[in-house]
């Protein structure tokens, strides 16, 4: 459709004019790349890891913005990868635990994608999904439990679909020149992945605080010592720049992937949570896994909740609740349990004495870490919303 086209057109010029994050930033170059992609990162952040088989451009990127947002990418038409992933949101979803396009629901809770491009694992316990190009065969692709939607009966037909459009033949030669036939699922998750690359956040007060551009109350001063003390201990599993525990970047030599019991279950004493949410166990069978879980990053949580893997705490009242008592209790029903006896919980979580105030105080530091800029940027919105 022509209207696509323009669209594209006026996309590309938005990249090109200033690619990836935010306003107060200072601009990197990636010099490995022939491309000449520039990254506009926050001062304090790397250049993400690239595989060297995707390097970046603005068509790319272009392209994939319209592909994470295009709702003909599912098998019946209905849902886009922005369906579970919103930007207003931190490109989660809002929902307990995400529903894909079939109706079907997923066991767990929507990740938001902010500095994806950081996380060396992906999605909640997966320690073998290490780049987002193969990540994004699982929404896909997958039947357990069906997301996108894209099978052997109809993967051609939704193909057909994009290489039918007037404007993405166009938009896939940009993206992929030389190619003779452009338009192909390897090319579609190449060019998804290189937008998802590009949601960087780093212009939160906090951050703006870091830079002396901005004064934290008092409340959120105290809230920051807390978090960054030995008293609530949060930075253990929650620091660095990104406010996890796994990082990596185009230098990074050693990473670490550590996972994490919290105490969330405890089913009838044995440790056990519940299937099919076992977190790193379902991948490797070994006891200690149990309920290992990837310490998502703390960035934009005011508007992610609800919290955990399977979003079964609402708040962040709640959850300072829940690390404050050292794991959760479940009286009654098919999951009940100590979880603050959990045999394979992490040491580091441990009962911490916080009074009324102090939990606010953590609350409003956390709450410092919103990036309004990265909700609203209009790089990264839905090029299609006009029409709708």
């Amino acid at each position: 459709m022509k209207r696509l086209c323009v669209l594209w057109l006026a996309t590309l010029a938005l990249l090109l004019a200033g690619c990836g994050g935010g306003g107060s930033t200072e601009v990197q170059v990636d010099r490995g790349s022939s491309s000449g992609w520039a990254w506009s990162l926050p001062a304090q952040f790397p250049v993400p890891r690239v595989p060297a088989d995707n390097p970046m451009t603005a068509d790319k990127v272009a392209l994939g913005r319209f592909l994470f947002y295009d709702r003909r990418l599912s098998g019946n038409g209905t849902q886009a990868c922005a369906s579970c992933h919103v930007q207003s949101l931190a490109f989660t979803d809002g929902r307990i635990t995400a529903l894909g396009s079939t109706g079907q629901g997923h066991p767990r809770n929507a990740q938001h994608l902010g500095n994806v491009a950081y996380n060396p694992t992906l999605t909640w316990a997966n320690n073998a999904l290490t780049d987002l190009e193969t990540q994004m065969l699982v929404p896909l692709f997958g039947t357990a439990p069906v997301e996108m939607g894209i099978n052997d009966g109809n993967r051609a037909a939704v193909l057909a679909r994009l290489q039918g459009d007037a404007a993405y033949p166009a938009m896939f030669g940009a993206a992929f020149p030389g190619e003779a036939a452009p338009v192909s699922w390897g090319n579609v998750v190449k060019a998804i992945a290189a937008f998802q690359r590009t949601l960087v956040s780093g212009n939160s007060k906090y951050d703006q605080y870091l830079r002396g551009q901005a004064t934290l109350t008092d409340a959120e001063q105290r809230g920051l010592t807390l978090f960054f003390g030995e008293k609530a201990e949060c930075f253990h599993c929650h620091g660095g720049i990104n406010f996890n525990d796994q990082f990596v970047h185009a230098s990074s030599r050693l990473t670490e992937t550590p996972f994490h019991n919290t105490g969330l279950y405890n089913i009838g004493g044995t440790g056990a949570f519940p299937e099919p949410n076992r977190g790193l166990f379902e991948l490797t069978a070994l006891a200690a896994d149990m309920g290992k879980f990837r310490a998502p990053s703390l960035r934009n949580v005011e508007v992610t909740a609800p919290y955990m893997h399977d979003g079964t705490i609402a708040t962040l009242a709640e959850v300072l609740a829940f690390y404050a008592a050292g794991g959760r209790v479940i009286s009654s029903g098919p999951h009940a349990g100590d979880g603050r006896s959990n045999p394979f919980k992490d040491p580091l979580v441990s009962r911490i004495t916080l009074d009324a105030q102090e939990r606010e105080d953590l609350v409003a530091f956390l709450k410092t870490l919103t990036d309004h800029e990265f909700l609203t940027n209009p790089r990264l919105s839905d090029p299609f919303a006009a029409a709708r």
